[in-house]
């Protein structure tokens, strides 16, 4: 390996523990730490029953940009709450409405070479600017603050070569539709994907924070870009160039898997319901009327997404059946737009402005009208996600999304050259941004007296029981393929408020698909002590909330068996010790009905030495015989641990009774080490 891509020298430079291999387990030191407010409440949680005094992390930012509505006291105790978690331990604090995490990130913190975790499953947006990014689970990303290695399966690493020029009329959101068209949501599990080539002088770095905030999408553990003078240019526009350290791969150096996009032969795209991978050109399914147009969120963030939808609409009315939303992802996004007249282009044209943050992106408010087509530049179209149950949501460039809204039907906007003699609108780079930063708090040096402010919706964690060794439990719910985190446990404004209140929001587990389930796991854990549920291929693919673990744990969840597991969701059950089990033979998903009762025993022993576990089912059918099958893990040392303890949490007490919860391994890499393995 003597020829290193960006991918294998940002792994090298960072690793602690492992080797280099795809599949197996590497520990890697984190240098940033990324917190949104609908999981960080919970990771501040963990932070304070950890005991920990301040984050060993080299930065660490907590973002108040999912919950901003506030209908009642809840998501206004939780901001007062997450600003004094972070004064306490030491973390900076994004206020509400100062923007969404991802874009703010890049602009103030995201540097070069350095390794980020974050409690947001979009945190790999930060590879646009060379940075090995990775969502994950909260209690991931408290472990890493307090000092602990990041622990993943060594991915393979995809080179997709990018070669041409990038036609009229498309930008960087048809790139990565591209990629879901050709790979969908499961194609980039267990690989980072990296981009490499010419026509990477086509994108600049908020175009490439397009791409790589929807490698999530594709599954993919991260995207990472290099580090060159598009890189420096962004950062100089952001007076941070002292930042820019050059990351490129070595010439001759090799990928374990590889494609290529010619730049040049890309349309316009749009991505249909219910999934982020159903991709067609927007030709295809041109003039379907529509209801709404949203532009905006972290997979759209930059100045020039918004001026070129201001351009395109510049002097013209959208049409009064269409709602025209605009999503700012930051206060300095605003300025730099009233700065340029895109602000002023878009309200003349009946833009519906609304307030930094996530928003409609997460169901917090813009629902769109039942019935009625609603066109997004946002990542996830997942069934009634925008808070409308019969929505359909389709994901698109902001072209696409301004060209629609002038027809009120889904346009082509290679069509507007004909349609109104328009000549597509380039937008120039200036060299210096107008910078906001009068909504960053940061921490203070002496933390010691400072109190958590709790108010009644903040409930303590409850206290998780070790795995038994037997288990008799009945099959709750029996799923398909690529059953998301928002059927899981849906966000929204109805929901999300209650992310610090474990009984209040596992009321709505899988309420999306069965809203009899917590009643029946109610009444499952009275009877049987708790239930499980299967699934087939990519099991719990999306978001990294973990309540989509924590809230089926508390109500009983011994297990899911599943044929496959997005990466996330399969560490979020270890990590509050649900078993997440595979087929052998997947066939048997056939033999497993809901309303079976599953029996295991000797679990402990044969997790431990990563035995077949038999599966005793006894149908539901009045006679039928019981059938029985076998099922696997796949589990590293470290995750079989954690999980016959019950979880991550009750590790870290254990830790914590042993005074070691702060004590990072003793082979970490140092600063200094880092940046010279990097160069």
């Amino acid at each position: 390996m003597s020829k290193l891509n960006v991918t294998q020298k940002l792994i090298k430079s960072h690793l602690i523990k492992g080797e280099m291999t795809p599949g197996k387990e590497i520990g890697i030191k984190i240098d940033q730490a990324l917190l949104q407010d609908a999981t960080g409440t919970l990771v501040q949680l963990e932070l304070e029953a950890m005991g920990l005094d301040r984050a060993k992390t080299e930065v660490a930012v907590q973002y108040v940009d999912h919950n901003l509505l506030q209908t009642d006291f809840k998501n206004a105790d939780d901001h007062a709450f997450l600003l004094s978690a972070s004064q306490k331990f030491g973390i900076w604090y994004s206020r509400p409405g100062n923007g969404v995490s991802h874009p703010v990130h890049m602009e103030r913190f995201g540097k070069p070479g350095k390794t980020m975790v974050g409690s947001d499953s979009h945190t790999p947006s930060a590879g646009s600017l060379g940075m090995l990014a990775i969502g994950t689970g909260g209690l991931d990303v408290a472990a890493a603050i307090a000092g602990q290695p990041y622990f993943v399966k060594m991915p393979q690493v995809m080179g997709v070569k990018l070669t041409g020029k990038m036609p009229d009329w498309v930008s960087a959101k048809d790139v990565i539709l591209e990629m879901l068209r050709r790979y969908d949501v499961k194609g980039g599990v267990g690989k980072v994907i990296e981009y490499y080539g010419e026509g990477l002088k086509e994108l600049s770095a908020m175009d490439r924070h397009v791409i790589a905030n929807m490698g999530a999408e594709l599954g993919a553990t991260t995207t990472v870009f290099p580090s060159d003078e598009e890189t420096k240019k962004y950062l100089r526009s952001q007076e941070r160039e002292e930042d820019w350290t050059e990351l490129l791969p070595d010439e001759g150096c090799t990928y374990d898997l590889e494609d290529e996009i010619i730049l040049d032969d890309l349309v316009p795209l749009i991505a249909l319901p219910t999934s982020p991978g159903n991709v067609v050109p927007v030709s295809e399914v041109a003039g379907k009327e529509i209801g709404q147009v949203v532009i905006g969120s972290s997979a759209n963030p930059g100045v020039r997404d918004f001026w070129v939808a201001g351009a395109i609409v510049d002097g013209k009315a959208t049409r009064e059946e269409v709602s025209f939303d605009i999503n700012p992802t930051s206060r300095q996004v605003i300025q730099n737009l009233i700065a340029n007249k895109g602000f002023e282009k878009l309200i003349a044209a009946g833009a519906r402005f609304h307030q930094s943050g996530c928003m409609g992106c997460i169901g917090m408010g813009q629902a769109p009208a039942s019935g009625t087509i609603s066109l997004r530049t946002m990542p996830r179209n997942f069934p009634s996600r925008s808070g409308t149950e019969d929505d359909q949501v389709h994901l698109c460039s902001p072209e696409t999304a301004a060209a629609s809204a002038l027809t009120g039907k889904i346009t082509d906007p290679r069509d507007l050259e004909k349609l109104y003699g328009m000549k597509y609108p380039r937008y120039e780079y200036p060299e210096k941004e107008l910078i906001n930063t009068m909504m960053l708090v940061a921490p203070p040096e002496d933390t010691s007296h400072v109190e958590l402010k709790k108010g009644p919706n903040i409930k303590t964690l409850p206290t998780i029981e070790p795995l038994m060794d037997s288990y008799d439990v009945p099959v709750l719910l029996k799923m398909g393929d690529n059953i998301s985190t928002d059927e899981i446990l849906r966000a929204g404004a109805e929901v999300l408020p209650f992310r610090s209140n474990l009984p209040e929001i596992s009321k709505f587990s899988y309420s999306v698909i069965d809203d009899s389930f917590y009643e029946r796991a109610q009444q499952a854990k009275k009877d049987f002590g708790g239930h499980i549920v299967v699934a087939k291929d990519n099991y719990a693919q999306g978001s990294s909330r973990e309540h989509a673990a924590l809230a089926p744990k508390y109500l009983g969840q011994v297990a899911v068996i599943a044929n496959s597991y997005a990466r996330i969701a399969w560490q979020n059950l270890v990590n509050f010790g649900i078993i997440p089990l595979d087929f052998i033979d997947i066939n048997d998903y056939d033999k497993i009905e809901q309303g079976d009762v599953v029996s295991f025993t000797n679990l402990t022993e044969d997790i431990r030495n990563r035995n077949n576990i038999r599966v005793r089912v006894q149908k539901a059918e009045k006679g039928a015989d019981p059938v029985e099958f076998e099922v696997k893990h796949s589990l590293s040392d470290r995750q079989i641990q954690i999980l016959l303890k019950g979880g991550i949490i009750n590790e870290f007490k254990e830790k914590l009774s042993n005074k070691d919860v702060n004590a990072v391994d003793e082979n970490t890499v140092t600063s200094e080490n880092e940046q010279n393995q990097i160069k």
